[in-house]
């Protein structure tokens, strides 16, 4: 779905919420590390996890579930190097039928990998698998764009959550509204539409 033919009539410059979120990269790379020698580790609990190859060459997925959150970690098979992960958390502020279909994305990948596509692969899966995605409190810079570039392929709208009521906002958004911490982008899944996730999933649809 192109822009043009959003379901709202959102601008990209009215939907940067809070974007201030970014990790020193020398912790990062340790943490990634780490994940690398416990997925090469027989006995370790990421060792032997499923995996397939990632839709961009070079690159294959490792992927694991618990308590409903979504572990994916992205290798550089010719390299034997982990490249990045994934990490599609649930939201304590969700109720139990919204639970069901949406998941908070948050992305962690090595500098030398990033803007080369692989994040927006890992959740380019999943949206065509149906997952709907909402953002947290904050994003990155990084994110904020992958998540601009992903609105041109599924239909992005902007919502409300506060007292496990996820509502949908409607119109340009004022300042004090954009800075709410309970104002959040969401993405829409293949096959979910605002009228299924309202029947499904406890959407307030916004006003018309």
């Amino acid at each position: 779905m192109s822009s043009a033919a959003w379901p709202s009539p959102w601008r990209l410059r009215g939907l940067e919420l809070r974007i201030d979120v970014d990790r020193e990269d020398a912790q990062l790379e340790d943490e990634l590390d780490l994940l690398q020698r416990r997925l090469a580790r027989p006995g370790d609990a990421l060792h032997g996890i499923a995996c397939e190859p990632l839709a961009l060459p070079g690159f294959r997925l490792h992927w694991r579930e618990a308590d409903g959150e979504l572990y994916v970690y992205v290798e550089d098979v010719l390299r034997r190097r982990l490249a990045g992960c994934t990490v599609f958390n649930r939201l304590i502020e969700l109720d139990a039928r919204a639970d069901r279909h949406l998941r908070s994305p948050h992305s962690r990948y090595r500098a030398a990998y990033r803007r080369r596509g692989l994040a927006s692969a890992v959740y380019r899966r999943s949206l065509d698998a149906g997952m709907c995605l909402l953002t947290g409190v904050r994003q990155s810079g990084g994110a904020h764009a992958l998540w601009r570039r992903l609105a041109a392929d599924y239909p992005l709208h902007c919502v409300h959550l506060r007292d496990r009521v996820l509502r949908g906002l409607d119109g340009d958004l004022d300042a004090a509204l954009r800075d709410d911490l309970y104002t959040r982008l969401m993405l829409l899944g293949r096959g979910w539409t605002v009228e299924r996730l309202a029947a499904e999933a406890g959407l307030v649809p916004a006003r018309g």
